[in-house]
This record gives C-alpha cells, sequence and structure tokens, in this order.
C-alpha cells in the first residue's frame, strides 16, 4: 500500500473549531462507558432482566473493542474523516435505539451497535489529531482528550444517577443525541479530509481474529468471577484466545493490507508503548470505578458527593494532562514524562493501600491528587510516543493499537480489582451473621448490620480496597520497566516518513 499524503492542516480557528468537534466526540463516548453503571439497576427492574443485566455494559465494551483496530485501519485506507462522521451517526442512531429499548434483549443489542460506533469515534478522534496538528504538537492536544476521558469516567456515573432519580434511565442515552448533532455538524464542516491510503482489499481475516481475541479478553475479564476463573467456559476461552494471539503475526504477514501492519507488531515503541498504555489504563479504571464506591460504603456519602470528594483527582489529572502534553511539545521527553507519571501514580495506589474507616478527608483528598496527577501524565503521551513512530499512511492503525491496548487494560484492572475486592470482603466478615437482610457478597447491605457489627464490615471493605490497590500497584512496576526499556522517543519537530520499523531502530541506537 502507497504511503498516504497528508491534508493541509487547517489554520488556528480551523484547529479550535475541529478540537472542539473532537472534544464533544470524546466526551460521549467516554460517558457511555460508565453512564450506565448507576443506572443498571432500575434498567433491570423496569426491563425485567437482573439476570442479564451485566450485559448492558459488557456489550458496549466488547463491541468497541474489538472494532477498533478496524475503525483505525479503514479510516487509514479511506480517509479518517468519513469513517469519523460514519461511526459517529452510528452512535447517535444506536443511542436512539438505546433510549427506546422495550426489553433486554433490545438493549443490549442496541449497546453492542452504540460500541461499534463509539470505539470508531474514540480512534478515528485520537487519529484526526495526527492530521491536524504537527507531530511536535500532538502532545498537548492529546493530553486536552486525555483530560476530557478522565473526567467523563467520574462524571458518568453521577449523571447516570441523576438522570435515573431526576427523569428517567432513558436519558442517558438520549442526552447523546443534542451534543452528538452538534459534534457532527461542526465536525463535517472543518475536519480536513485526511489522508487516504492506495486502494487494497480490507483484511477481513486479521479484523475477525482481531475482533475474536478482544472478545475473549473482554469476556473473561467481565465475567470470570461470574462464571468461575477456572471453569471450563473461562478456561476455554483463555486458550482460545492465546491461539489466536500467536496466529495473529503470521495471518497479518500474509494480508496485502493488513489490519495491524507487522512492522507495528515488531515495533519495540509500539509494543512496549502499547503495554505501559495497558497496565496505566488498568491502574486507572480500578481508581475511577471502585473508589466511589469506596466513598459511598465506607464514608456513607451519595454518588453526588462521592464525586466532589473525588475532585482533587480530577484536578490532578486535568492540570498534569495538560502539563504533561506541553512539556513533551516543547521539550521532547517523552520518556522522562511516562517513568515520572508512572511512579507518581505508584505512590498514589501505595497511599491508597493505606486507607481505612480512620482516614480523614484531608488526608484521602493529598491521596486522590497524587493519584490523579500520576495518572494524568501517562496515557496520552503513550499515544503520542507511537504515533510520532510511524508514517502518517499508519497514523489511524497506530492509534488502535494504543487504543486497543488501553481498552483491554481498562476491562482486566476493573476485573481483577473486582474479584479481589469482593474476595477480600467476603473473607473479612466470614465470621458475621448474615441474618436481617445482610448479605456478604454485596457491600450495600452492610448499613443492615447493628452497630458494632456494622463497623467490622465497613473495616473489612475498607480493608479489602486498600489490599486490591496495593495489589494493583505492582504493574504501575511493571510499566515503569517498559518505559525505561523504551529507549529516548523524543517529540517530532516534523513530518514522520520513515517506516516503524525504522523508528525502532532508532531507538536501540538511542540506548546505546
Amino acid at each position: 500500500m502507497s504511503e498516504a499524503q497528508p491534508s493541509p492542516a487547517p489554520g488556528a480557528r480551523g484547529v479550535a473549531a475541529a478540537m472542539s468537534a473532537l472534544i464533544l466526540a470524546v466526551l460521549l463516548a467516554a460517558l457511555d462507558q460508565t453512564i450506565v453503571s448507576t443506572a443498571l439497576p432500575r434498567i433491570a427492574e423496569d426491563l425485567n432482566g437482573f439476570d442479564d443485566i451485566a450485559w448492558v455494559s459488557a456489550a458496549y465494551l466488547l463491541a468497541s473493542t474489538a472494532v477498533t483496530p478496524l475503525w483505525g485501519k479503514l479510516g487509514d485506507m479511506f480517509g479518517r474523516k468519513r469513517l469519523y462522521l460514519a461511526s459517529t451517526s452510528i452512535f447517535l442512531v444506536a443511542s436512539v435505539a438505546c433510549g427506546l429499548a422495550q426489553n433486554l434483549p433490545e438493549l443490549i443489542g442496541a449497546r453492542a451497535l452504540q460500541g461499534v460506533g463509539g470505539g470508531g469515534m474514540i480512534v478515528l478522534t485520537f487519529a484526526l489529531v495526527g492530521d491536524i496538528v504537527a507531530p511536535g504538537e500532538r502532545g498537548r492536544y492529546q493530553g486536552l482528550f486525555g483530560s476530557v476521558y478522565g473526567v467523563a469516567s467520574i462524571v458518568g456515573p453521577l449523571l447516570g444517577g441523576i438522570f435515573t432519580d431526576q427523569l428517567s434511565w432513558r436519558w442517558a442515552f438520549l442526552i447523546n443525541l443534542p451534543i452528538g448533532a452538534v459534534a457532527l455538524v461542526i465536525a463535517a464542516r472543518v475536519l480536513p479530509a485526511g489522508a487516504k491510503g492506495a486502494k487494497a482489499r480490507i483484511d477481513y481475516v486479521g479484523s475477525l481474529v482481531l475482533a475474536a481475541i478482544a472478545t475473549g479478553i473482554v469476556l473473561v475479564t467481565s465475567f470470570g468471577e461470574r462464571w468461575g476463573w477456572t471453569s471450563p467456559a473461562i478456561l476455554g476461552l483463555v486458550l482460545a484466545t492465546v491461539v489466536l494471539a500467536v496466529l495473529l503475526v503470521p495471518v497479518e504477514r500474509r494480508a496485502a493490507a493488513p489490519v495491524l501492519p507487522v512492522a507495528m507488531l515488531t515495533s519495540r515503541t509500539v509494543v512496549f508503548s502499547s503495554l505501559i498504555g495497558f497496565v496505566a489504563n488498568a491502574a486507572m479504571f480500578s481508581v475511577l470505578v471502585y473508589l466511589p464506591t469506596y466513598l459511598q460504603i465506607v464514608d456513607g456519602v451519595s454518588a453526588t458527593l462521592s464525586g466532589v470528594h473525588l475532585l482533587p483527582l480530577v484536578a490532578g489529572l486535568v492540570v498534569s494532562q495538560s502539563l504533561a502534553g506541553r512539556w513533551a511539545a516543547h521539550a521532547g521527553r517523552l520518556r522522562l514524562i511516562l517513568v515520572s507519571g508512572l511512579l507518581v501514580n505508584l505512590a498514589g495506589l501505595l497511599l491508597l493501600g493505606t486507607v481505612g474507616t480512620g482516614t480523614g478527608t484531608v488526608v484521602l483528598g493529598v491521596y486522590f491528587l497524587i493519584t490523579g496527577v500520576g495518572m494524568g501524565m501517562v496515557p496520552m503521551v503513550v499515544l503520542t510516543t507511537v504515533q510520532n513512530s510511524v508514517p502518517a499512511a499508519d497514523l489511524g492503525a497506530a492509534s488502535a493499537v494504543v487504543t486497543f491496548a488501553r481498552s483491554i487494560g481498562a476491562a482486566f484492572g476493573v476485573a481483577v480489582f473486582g474479584t479481589l475486592l469482593s474476595t477480600g470482603f467476603a473473607h473479612g466478615v466470614r465470621a458475621l451473621p448474615t441474618g436481617g437482610g445482610f448479605d456478604p457478597s454485596r457491600p450495600d447491605t452492610i448499613g443492615r448490620l447493628p452497630g458494632a457489627l456494622r463497623d467490622t464490615a465497613l473495616d473489612a471493605f475498607a480493608h479489602a480496597t486498600g489490599t486490591g490497590f496495593l495489589w494493583i500497584a505492582p504493574t504501575l512496576a511493571v510499566g515503569t520497566v517498559l518505559a525505561l526499556a523504551l529507549g529516548r522517543p523524543r517529540a517530532a519537530t516534523a513530518p514522520v516518513t520513515g517506516s516503524a520499523a525504522a523508528a525502532d531502530s532508532d531507538d536501540r541506537a538511542a540506548v546505546a
């Protein structure tokens, strides 16, 4: 496939308008990964589907992860603007279907379709930044999207609860329409057409293998605890996923236009950066998903107030995202930013590992701030590192690789932390009586215990939460080692015209 020629970059006003549309799209796609969580009990009640309610979230995550590499490659082949408009349109149509669903199968199917659109919106947004701004400025702009993504992860459950309590859970989906329509109109007018590669046959086999790998990973991480980690279904999925992963490289070598170019699969920059994105997102989503639960159960605050308590974390994340992006753009010290962010995040998790029922609000706020600073320094710098190492023709595929790894990392982190938390809590309350409505498998029933027993259960839940963070922390240590082994990637100052393999050679030379 011949290398694509990038479109002329828009002027300053055009960049601002394009970024506003892309930020709205990222906001919508990120919100729909979390906004449903607090609405699930009401949805299950209204649609009479308690047994299968977990599929409402899993269907979105599964579909969005599975299609990410394909959207990225199709954007490289046919132009990212038209694919971006198509994915946004699919997302909005599916949002209407979600809001109008009359039973659980309809909602699950609509959520899967919504995930197809949302996956494209995320990866194509990140790739479009490469079309719109100069390589040396990518870190600064990618930081904006990372901040939006982090804020949406916390705001999503709050909005879901407000819509459910004050209006209807259906508004968690219908609210996408006015915002998405504005983003679609702006994008259609101001986005550059984007680069197009030479026409080639779509890599259907590679796309199916990747989708199957994503399906296996998401199903294992989402339902491992529910089905049993040693059950035949889970073990079979693990085995099938490993076999498919082994087969991926030879499949892509034979493809005329591989959905994941082999140079990326063998590039140290791409592989190590993707692994760093994986572990960073595993840690980040463990924090974002379970800290609100900790605050609501241990401190007894409402869902809304739990969001207020997490403001230091949000502030740290937003500020560090912005500063890391600017630092990467002007100083080019990408590896230093990655290592610093991973170490600060590691310190934050170790501090969170000490939380208990006696931990004060101010102390928690300091812990949250440190953790947020560390979380914000990594994700978009990882993406910038990879984008600056590949030619323009592969920007979409490169962005898809990182986005794919981060999505899998988020699912993995949430699943593993959830297992650690439930197992630790069940162990801590094993001696408590289960009468009066208390259920050891449901921490939200702690309030039904009388005084002293309730305090014991709260201590057990706080201890289980802290222990979970301590178990997740070593993944960041692994990420730090990977960042140190990455070489000395620097922010690009001119369009990259070499291959991913050549960039990888430059990294090896820099280490030497």
